[in-house]
């Protein structure tokens, strides 16, 4: 079997605007050996910092604002829908669950607006805010600039 690796859609920025991107983390998938995951494929992310547990309402805008931390955000459910105000033509759906991995690195620093999340669905949404341990943003390949789209992380589904 050929090596596979995580795509996710990335929040970054250049020349002080924040971009969507898809990228491909360069550490691969691996089979886990240790007991209780043994035989599953695993992809090491990183260390991170600590963890928060979100509960945003449903229909909540989160309005503009750029990344606190560089860190990954799992959407567990829920729905998100994210822009930037520099290609307001590009936006990203994220669903929680499988394809509800992304990773948010404009932060200040790098970012003069940021980026616009909306959660319009009728529920709330989970979320889990891992920032990464001292701001690391994870070795990367940016595949295209935009959303990753449905076939690009369903292709996971080959490990199983």
């Amino acid at each position: 079997m050929a090596q596979l690796y995580l795509n996710v859609t990335a929040l970054g920025a250049a020349d002080g605007a924040s971009t969507i991107e898809c990228w491909q983390v360069k550490s691969p998938f691996v089979i886990a050996t240790d007991a209780g995951t043994a035989g599953s494929a695993i992809a090491q992310l990183g260390n991170v910092a600590n963890l928060s547990y979100l509960a945003i309402p449903p229909n909540f805008d989160g309005g503009l604002h750029r990344a606190p931390a560089k860190q990954w955000v799992y959407f567990t459910s829920g729905l998100a829908y994210i822009t930037v105000p520099s290609n307001d033509s590009v936006g990203a759906y994220v669903t929680g669950g499988e394809f509800g991995l992304i990773f948010a690195a404009d932060t200040a620093d790098v970012s003069t607006e940021g980026h616009r999340t909306q959660y319009p669905s009728s529920t709330q949404t989970i979320g889990l805010q891992l920032p990464t341990l001292n701001g690391e943003v994870p070795a990367h390949d940016v595949l295209h600039s935009g959303p990753c789209i449905t076939g690009e992380v369903s292709g996971l589904r080959a490990l199983v």
